[in-house]
């Protein structure tokens, strides 16, 4: 145990970290999955929710508390996949999937937009795009054009859904309204290749548009090969003559996790159309398992050149390899270009358990580095005997962040968000559960040659301490399997002893179950 030096002060850890976010559950009622949440930039005291099947929420008081009600349109029907979103009015809207009465429509045969003028009180009836007969039209990605107001939609037509037929396919294709939901343009196709209609891995699924700087229009979805990419330079008339491959997913799209009925990875992305310094980069964010079964990750990968060159993918969860991370979701802070991911996280367990945590990762840098900070309070486990959804949400303005995410207990569901102020987001603090050794920062940080490591156990146990690159791969092994006695330890550090080259590194310290992790930079 060379350069372990024991030390008689107790380290103390603030019992804020432990505890650090106020939990509002929204609703319990009704089996709410698949969440989506917005901040109205107008008035944010005004926060407004969906979930399957046709849930709808609102706060008037920033989130704090919610008054649930049941989404109806007599004509088109609700039919879950919830984008709620607010066009430069600030008025609302709350985008679905369609399920229309016997005899005047098909199930899932159109794209259903309703209004709200009064902050999700009450919702107008449906417009549409997308009717083509019964072919079904799945998972809408939406953004609004903050110059124009123009509201642009991506989606999955297929076929027929769910057939393995050779002779049924999925393809992507936009729509637009430059009436604020009146009317809408007839869809146009934007992939040139198609998928099957299984709706998996070699499937088209999970395009999201983007608005550029200059008013571009970016989409990317998931396929076959990856994720997609396609762009418009003239709104929306004219389009690649053949969408570009950004990046593998390997795994693919959709995966398994253990706990869950169904998991998939697809994409979120969000151009910087903020006055911060990256205005104009376009982010995606996703997960894969490129890394194993058992240890998917979340990642991000970004292009500052309007989608002609991109980045390698980054890693957005800062644990060390071997747990799993799924279901994330991304926004930006239009007022300061920082950029939030919010995700499922089973870092804190042993890697048979299925209890799961709320992450959220915090970019100030351009998606170059992430902290990451445990945001619900108590863990749960899912079930495989209960369809969770696809995908939950984060929403941010000026610094206020309103994540959404399900929990599962006692055999109900029930939908969350967390009261989080980015101005008081500490990167500094951990991201550990309540029963995890208390790790501390390392001092000095950043450093060039020696820091020291800080540790306290609260009983004897085995541990490993280890150094990570921000791609999570192991750099330095300090401890691997070492007996220690329960008191307080202090490591000295030193980098160019591994070859450490300057920038940023996680150590993380694991006392048989428990972990935790931090962050240090070398300089």
């Amino acid at each position: 145990m060379k350069k372990l030096c024991f030390f008689s002060f107790l380290f103390v850890l603030s019992l804020r970290s432990l505890a650090q976010f106020t939990n509002v559950m929204i609703s319990n009622t009704n089996d709410p999955e698949e969440a989506s949440i917005c901040i109205n930039p107008k008035n944010p005291s005004q926060v407004v929710a969906g979930a399957n099947i046709n849930n709808v929420y609102h706060s008037n008081d920033g989130g704090a508390t919610w008054i649930s009600a049941l989404l109806t349109e007599p004509v088109t029907g609700v039919w879950g996949d919830p984008i709620v979103f607010t066009d430069t009015t600030g008025t609302f809207y709350y985008s679905h999937l369609a399920y229309p009465p016997a005899g005047t429509g098909s199930w899932i045969d159109r794209i259903v937009f309703q209004k709200s003028f009064d902050g999700g009180n009450t919702w107008s009836a449906g417009t549409y795009t997308g009717l083509n007969g019964t072919k079904a039209q799945d998972k809408e990605g939406i953004v609004v054009n903050p110059q124009t107001n123009e509201i642009y939609v991506t989606w999955t037509q297929f076929d027929v859904y769910g057939t393995s037929s050779p002779a049924d396919s999925s393809v992507i294709l936009f729509s637009k309204s430059a009436d604020a939901g009146a009317t809408w343009s007839t869809p146009v196709r934007i992939s040139k290749e198609a998928g099957n209609c299984v709706d998996s891995d070699s499937t088209m699924e999970g395009a999201i548009p983007m608005v550029g700087p200059a008013g571009e229009i970016y989409v990317t979805w998931a396929g076959p090969e990856g994720l997609m990419f396609n762009k418009s330079l003239d709104d929306g008339a004219t389009w690649l003559p053949h969408e570009t491959l950004i990046t593998a997913m390997p795994g693919g799209w959709d995966y398994n996790i253990a706990g869950l009925q169904r998991c998939n990875g697809l994409p979120q992305a969000i151009c910087d159309l903020s006055p911060g310094p990256n205005h104009g980069t376009i982010y995606i964010n996703w997960t894969d398992q490129r890394n194993g079964t058992t240890d998917t990750d979340v990642w991000l990968i970004r292009s500052t050149d309007g989608g002609n060159s991109w980045s390698s993918p980054i890693r957005v969860n800062d644990d060390v390899p071997g747990r799993q991370q799924f279901l994330s979701w991304m926004d930006i802070d239009e007022t300061n270009g920082n950029l939030y991911c919010v995700f499922y996280d089973r870092r804190n367990y042993p890697a048979t358990s299925q209890k799961t945590d709320v992450y959220l990762a915090r970019s100030l840098d351009g998606g170059n580095t992430f902290s990451n900070f445990k945001i619900n309070q108590n863990f749960f486990t899912p079930s495989p005997s209960i369809f969770f959804g696809d995908y939950i949400g984060i929403s941010v303005y000026d610094n206020m962040v309103r994540p959404i995410w399900m929990q599962y207990a006692s055999g109900t569901l029930s939908v969350w968000t967390a009261l989080i102020d980015g101005l008081t987001l500490s990167v500094d603090e951990p991201s550990i559960n309540a029963y995890s050794p208390l790790l501390g920062q390392n001092s000095p940080n950043p450093f060039s040659e020696n820091t020291w490591i800080r540790f306290n156990l609260k009983s004897s146990c085995n541990v490993d301490l280890i150094v990570y690159d921000v791609l999570g791969n192991k750099v330095a092994t300090l401890y691997e399997k070492e007996r220690f006695n329960e008191g307080n330890y202090d490591y000295i550090f030193n980098a160019a002893g591994y070859g450490l080259q300057p920038g940023i590194y996680y150590y993380s310290l694991t006392c048989d179950e428990y972990r935790a992790t931090k962050k240090m930079i070398v300089y």
